[in-house]
């Protein structure tokens, strides 16, 4: 038992041992996992909230978001320079706030990164339906066959899982600059992004000619978009659970995580212009399931459509790769640490690789999206799963951006003497943004009669979650790295205080 009163069991000699990661990941590579996590929802699912402002709403929306990750970004780079451990979120509020606080934030990464892989590869089974002509009772068999794939290429390495996630992201980024300079000759924004107008009874309507208002929908349509405009940047802050796989993980990540924000603000601002710039336009943009394919048919005609959707493809391959590997590393780090059972971290004896956090993560997501699929039928169950699942991983992600934010706030005050590698531009400051552009986006989801069934489905999981910690996982804690900087940390600040007293 620690001085601060948290049990901790011990373990046998081999216990570490058999939960062994490899480094490998330098800057680039770590570049490359941040934008590949994203950088689907620059491909599908970013489109759903034109309707809900406009399209200037939606602008207005996504810079606030824009501006809530910088603040972010920023203090997840100082944290994770000054705690390079792979559990991320939980490791940051473990050291600040306990191990209940620790427990909380990464119950809500793990809703996140188990969820979001399960949206991502129902996009792509959608993109891959239209590619092959497969009737939609299909789409089951894609999702296993991506999971099955792509958990086994994550499981034979570390450094083939980053190969083929620079290979992939640097793909989904060149398919992204083909459609830009493919629609930037014949974009008409006045006719195709201003298509959306409000009908008498306040709901939105197609405007045939275009030329409709910038809001059509006041700042209320801004701020019901929020939500929506996350998936442009959701998935950003993995990098620190490569902390453990990173070479120079102090040095290495502020920089990897920055750069690839700063890569993603230009992307995202290029296809919220220009894809809905081109024909179908914004109205019809807002319910398409495959927005970036859409557009490629407006720039190069419907007759290369099956080619240009096997392309566009890629985008949604690179965010399924990478956020498998944080789901895994997310899994491994609680379980390492006693908080989720232990044998779920045990990894692969010859890669090194968390397989077993990776396979159990997977199967909890198929499972779901089954159980939906069949128990609601096809049709019912697909919009279900890009509905509700999204949403739960959007709530989920609010959540845990609210409480790294409060992390980063707690240690400035508590361990003002930390060794901080790096400090963030924006102090203070970005964190009070965070939590602000967070929580109101938050409550704006449950305004949403759309998202409030994903919010209740992230009450339930946590439900769960709690129920376990409180009964079993509190006291079955394990010294793992994480946990043992946040005791020692803890005990070198009480006695600074009782000295200073």
């Amino acid at each position: 038992m620690s001085s601060t009163g948290t049990p901790y069991q011990t373990v046998s000699v081999d216990y570490f041992a058999r939960r062994g990661l490899r480094r490998y990941a330098g800057v680039f590579s770590l570049w490359a996992l941040g934008v590949g996590a994203v950088i689907s929802g620059h491909y599908s699912g970013w489109n759903l909230g034109l309707l809900a402002g406009g399209w200037g709403g939606y602008a207005l929306a996504a810079a606030a978001i824009a501006v809530m990750y910088l603040g972010l970004v920023f203090c997840i780079a100082e944290m994770a320079a000054a705690l390079p451990h792979t559990g991320g979120a939980y490791s940051f509020a473990r050291a600040s706030m306990g191990p209940w606080g620790g427990f909380i934030t990464g119950l809500c990464e793990n809703v996140e990164y188990v969820l979001t892989p399960a949206v991502v590869v129902s996009f792509l089974a959608t993109y891959l339906a239209a590619v092959f002509d497969t009737p939609p009772a299909w789409l089951p068999l894609y999702w296993i066959a991506g999971y099955v794939l792509f958990v086994t290429l994550n499981i034979l390495g570390v450094e083939l899982s980053f190969r083929v996630t620079v290979i992939v992201t640097l793909a989904a980024l060149a398919c992204l600059a083909v459609f830009w300079a493919s629609a930037l000759p014949v974009a008409d924004f006045s006719r195709y992004a201003l298509n959306i107008g409000a009908g008498p009874d306040g709901k939105p309507i197609e405007l045939p000619q275009g030329n409709g208002p910038l809001l059509p929908f006041g700042l209320h349509g801004a701020l019901a978009a929020l939500p929506f405009a996350v998936w442009l940047f959701l998935a950003i802050e993995q990098l620190p659970l490569a902390a453990e796989e990173a070479m120079q993980p102090s040095r290495d990540i502020p920089r990897g995580i920055v750069a690839g924000l700063l890569t993603l603000f230009v992307s995202a601002s290029l296809v919220v212009w220009l894809n809905a710039s081109v024909a179908p336009g914004a109205f019809q943009l807002a319910s398409s399931g495959e927005p970036l394919l859409d557009g490629f048919r407006a720039t190069f005609g419907s007759g290369l459509a099956k080619g240009l959707a096997l392309v566009a493809c890629v985008g949604l391959i690179s965010s399924f790769h990478t956020i498998l590997f944080a789901k895994g590393r997310q899994i491994y780090s609680l379980s390492r640490a006693g908080y989720f059972p232990r044998f779920l971290s045990i990894t692969h004896p010859r890669h090194k690789t968390p397989h077993v956090a990776l396979i159990a993560g997977s199967v909890v997501a198929l499972t779901l999206m089954l159980g939906l699929w069949f128990g609601m039928g096809a049709e019912k169950g697909a919009a279900v799963i890009q509905g509700m699942l999204l949403n739960m991983a959007v709530a989920g992600a609010m959540l845990s951006y609210l409480l790294q934010a409060v992390s980063f706030l707690v240690l400035r005050a508590r361990l003002p003497s930390l060794t901080r590698p790096y400090r963030s531009p924006m102090g203070v400051g970005g964190a009070i943004v965070t939590i602000a552009i967070a929580a109101v986006t938050l409550v704006y989801q449950l305004l949403d009669p759309v998202f409030v069934s994903g919010v209740l489905g992230v009450c339930a999981w946590f439900a769960l979650g709690i129920l376990w910690f409180a009964l079993v996982g509190r006291n079955r804690l394990v010294l793992s790295p994480e946990e043992a900087f946040a005791v020692k940390t803890r005990e070198k600040s009480a006695e600074a205080t009782s000295v200073g007293v």
